[in-house]
């Protein structure tokens, strides 16, 4: 499956690639796929974005899998200020999700200048909480449809796994550090559970009033009322157009609750536009299931 690679500008000044595969034939439709964090990359399973890229486009779907400033741990990206070149840290150690806004907007800008005029929206795992925020703060989007690969649940995969001491020790470290002007400062790797993230990242990943706290499983399913939020799935009910939901049967981040967390995606769905699929046997990475995974993308994306 042939693609070719491109490169655009976000309105920061930051330089972001991606892989765009066309059909044969001319066509105006095309999907955008958001990659999930901790070291996410399109370029680390092409198997994955070969197979999506070879099913859409046999449907006459272009398809543009690209990475975000949150790609990898630490990048390093050049910008001009003041006709100065300066070198910037990014990566996901000090991404915070509403970037996904200004990312998610310039490869629109790109592709439309290509000529593509129909958009399609597809994320995996925090992929899928950032199309819920990009559509919660920019609801009058261009894009038609919308797909959720294995939406993740942060707040309670740290919650769970470092209890709730030591959760709120984080959350208040992290809160004090942005306070002293400190955000972009690395969490010492014996305390954080990545190998490199910053403590504004951090809180922006484990607050639960924030907006990374998009998929609250866990603390739906321990009724803990954690978040603050006037209503706690505020960002995935913002989505009003057609949106399939895809879970995988075995996805290990699911706290061994797939049904009971599909079906609460189910009880918060925001209309009846939504369709939902369990894919029997895949973990949260789909590996080896990236034919059965394409072949429901492609179907659904061509038929609604």
């Amino acid at each position: 499956m042939k693609s070719k690679l491109v490169s655009f500008e976000t309105e920061d000044d930051l330089s972001l690639s991606g892989l765009l595969y066309e059909p044969k034939n001319r066509s105006k439709k095309i999907a955008i796929f958001l990659h999930g964090n901790g070291n996410g990359s399109i370029f680390n399973n092409p198997e994955l974005q070969n197979t999506i890229g070879d099913a859409l486009t046999k449907k006459g779907i272009a398809y543009f899998p690209f990475n975000n400033r949150g790609s990898g741990y630490i990048r390093s990206f050049s910008r001009m200020v003041k006709g100065k070149k300066v070198r910037r840290n990014q990566g996901m150690a000090f991404e915070l999700i509403k970037d996904c806004v200004i990312d998610i907007d310039a490869a629109l800008a790109a592709l439309r200048k290509r000529g593509y005029s129909e958009f399609y929206l597809l994320g995996h795992s925090t992929g899928a909480n950032k199309i819920c925020v990009y559509n919660y703060y920019k609801p009058k989007n261009i894009f038609s449809k919308f797909v959720l690969l294995a939406p993740g649940d942060d707040v309670g995969g740290y919650l769970d796994m470092w209890g709730p001491q030591k959760f709120g020790a984080m959350l208040k470290m992290s809160k004090d550090k942005i306070k002293a002007g400190k955000g972009d400062e690395l969490v010492p790797q014996n305390l954080s559970s990545y190998n490199f993230i910053s403590f504004k990242s951090l809180y922006d990943t484990i607050n639960p009033d924030g907006d990374y706290n998009v998929f609250p499983y866990f603390e739906v399913l321990h009724n803990l009322g954690l978040t603050k939020k006037k209503k706690i799935w505020r960002e995935y009910q913002s989505l009003k157009k057609p949106t399939l939901v895809l879970m995988p049967g075995k996805d290990e981040h699911c706290y061994g609750k797939i049904k009971e967390v599909v079906k609460m995606l189910q009880q918060n769905a925001p209309g009846k536009n939504f369709d939902f699929k369990i894919l029997p046997g895949s973990l949260h990475g789909f590996w080896k299931k990236e034919k059965e995974l394409s072949k429901l993308l492609a179907d659904w994306l061509a038929s609604n």
